[in-house]
């Protein structure tokens, strides 16, 4: 590749969310990282899919665990963001943590939470593309999502779910009450 710089100023013109995956060591202790290379994959079965460096020393406790957790992160929850994205630091020092089922940690106040057995590993470059079986599920859409674009954290603009919402999409959605779980 002539210009890596080039490139990935070309890939942060698509704007993602942010996320927090994680999962714990052999020993229980939980590992996590910032992610905004995440997507869903299936509703049947139900599936997503999340990106991860080589590098990231969360790795292999997923490989090993086989279950992670993602957190789709608030438009409050930069700092979160930002410290998940560091090294050398205890990154769930901060946060308020809820445990799933499966016993991963999920981040309490985020928009979603997805706890998910690795159902697949594709090797692709410098990252591992793992696909998780979607155990368990909820979601918070009173919340208004922390936006990664052009290498910046961004704030969504308030209303802009409710201006490209038509009534027919609005009716045909579920309920949203309260949270929804599988």
């Amino acid at each position: 590749m002539a210009d890596e710089r080039a490139l990935r100023d070309a890939f942060g013109c698509f704007a993602t969310g942010v996320t927090i995956v994680t999962s714990a060591d052999a020993e229980g202790r939980p590992v996590g990282f910032t992610a905004n290379s995440f997507t869903s994959v299936s509703l049947d079965p139900p599936q997503l899919l999340v990106c991860v460096a080589k590098t990231a020393s969360s790795l292999p406790a997923i490989r090993a665990h086989r279950l992670f957790g993602v957190s789709v992160l608030a438009d409050s929850q930069r700092a979160l963001a930002e410290r998940f994205a560091r090294r050398g630091v205890d990154r769930f020092a901060a946060g308020h943590w809820v445990e799933a089922e499966s016993g991963v940690l999920l981040l309490e106040g985020a928009c979603a939470h997805f706890a998910c057995r690795l159902d697949l590993e594709v090797d692709s470059g410098d990252h591992v593309i793992l696909v998780g079986r979607i155990d368990s599920f909820r979601a918070a859409p009173d919340r208004e999502p922390l936006l990664y674009l052009r290498g910046r954290y961004v704030r969504a603009e308030a209303g802009a779910r409710s201006a490209t919402t038509s009534p027919a999409s609005a009716s045909a959605a579920p309920a949203t009450d309260g949270p929804v779980q599988r």
